[in-house]
């Protein structure tokens, strides 16, 4: 895989960021059918990045991720996957919405980034292009919707649901964690196949690849369900991410003591 010139890696600014082709930066759009104007549904201009971060759910551990903190290293040719993973992400960002309701799949194993990365195209968004994202992990989404199911809750799946298919740009992480029964299958495919049919834009991430691998003997289709893997297809750009455990590599030098 070529290296790409380590200039493309410079950091996006508003000036990068096409102007919205529907609403020529005006937040506002003329329907032709009603003869009514709206809010542009394509970029849903806000007034208030802060606020938007704010409501996007983001960890707070990844509010910093931006892709000039993503530290690669541009001349390694180990790095290529990585590097092209963050020329991808920064594409996306400038050209969004490109086309209605296309995402991003990254798939890798555990430490390369994939959730650094998610973070920092929803962080790009919502600074540069004002667009309102989510941020949820799976196994969280998947338990909130099972705890309105108490009767002593006071919330509904509803409730916990319509922000979901609502985002502009939601992200999933950590798609097909915890133990993949026929409920988790169907709730998330059920999720997924509203987002696709509103055109939704989804981007999400995945330790698990279309082929097994040594650290997991599972693929993506065995964990979600061959439904779901199909339309993610037709969902998402996926990106495989290839490269070294960061967190290991840094952060797991084995700390001796003494007695």
């Amino acid at each position: 895989m070529p290296l790409p010139n380590p200039a493309q890696l410079r950091p996006i600014s508003p000036e990068d960021a096409a102007i919205c082709s529907a609403c020529n930066g005006t937040g506002i759009e003329y329907d032709s059918q009603t003869r009514s104007s709206r809010k542009c549904v394509s970029c849903r201009k806000v007034s208030s990045s802060e606020s938007l971060s704010d409501r996007s759910n983001v960890p707070i551990r990844y509010r910093h991720c931006s892709f000039e903190n993503y530290h690669i290293d541009p001349n390694d040719k180990r790095q290529a996957a990585l590097v092209n993973a963050v020329l991808s992400c920064k594409r996306f960002v400038r050209e969004f919405p490109l086309e209605r309701g296309l995402g991003l799949l990254m798939l890798g194993p555990c430490g390369v980034g994939k959730t650094h990365l998610a973070s920092a195209v929803l962080n790009n968004l919502m600074l540069v292009k004002k667009v309102p994202c989510l941020f949820y992990d799976f196994r969280d989404l998947l338990k909130a919707v099972q705890e309105t199911y108490n009767p002593n809750t006071q919330t509904s799946e509803h409730k916990v649901l319509k922000p979901v298919y609502e985002a502009e740009v939601l992200v999933l992480d950590e798609l097909g964690a915890g133990k993949p029964t026929e409920w988790v299958k169907d709730t998330i495919t059920h999720i997924l196949n509203t987002r696709y049919n509103e055109q939704k834009t989804t981007i999400i991430t995945s330790n698990y690849l279309d082929k097994a691998q040594e650290a997991y003997d599972e693929t993506l289709e065995e964990r979600i369900g061959v439904r779901l893997r199909s339309r993610l297809y037709e969902m998402c750009k996926t990106i495989v991410m290839e490269g070294e455990d960061y967190r290991q590599k840094h952060f797991g030098t084995p700390t001796l003591f003494r007695r």
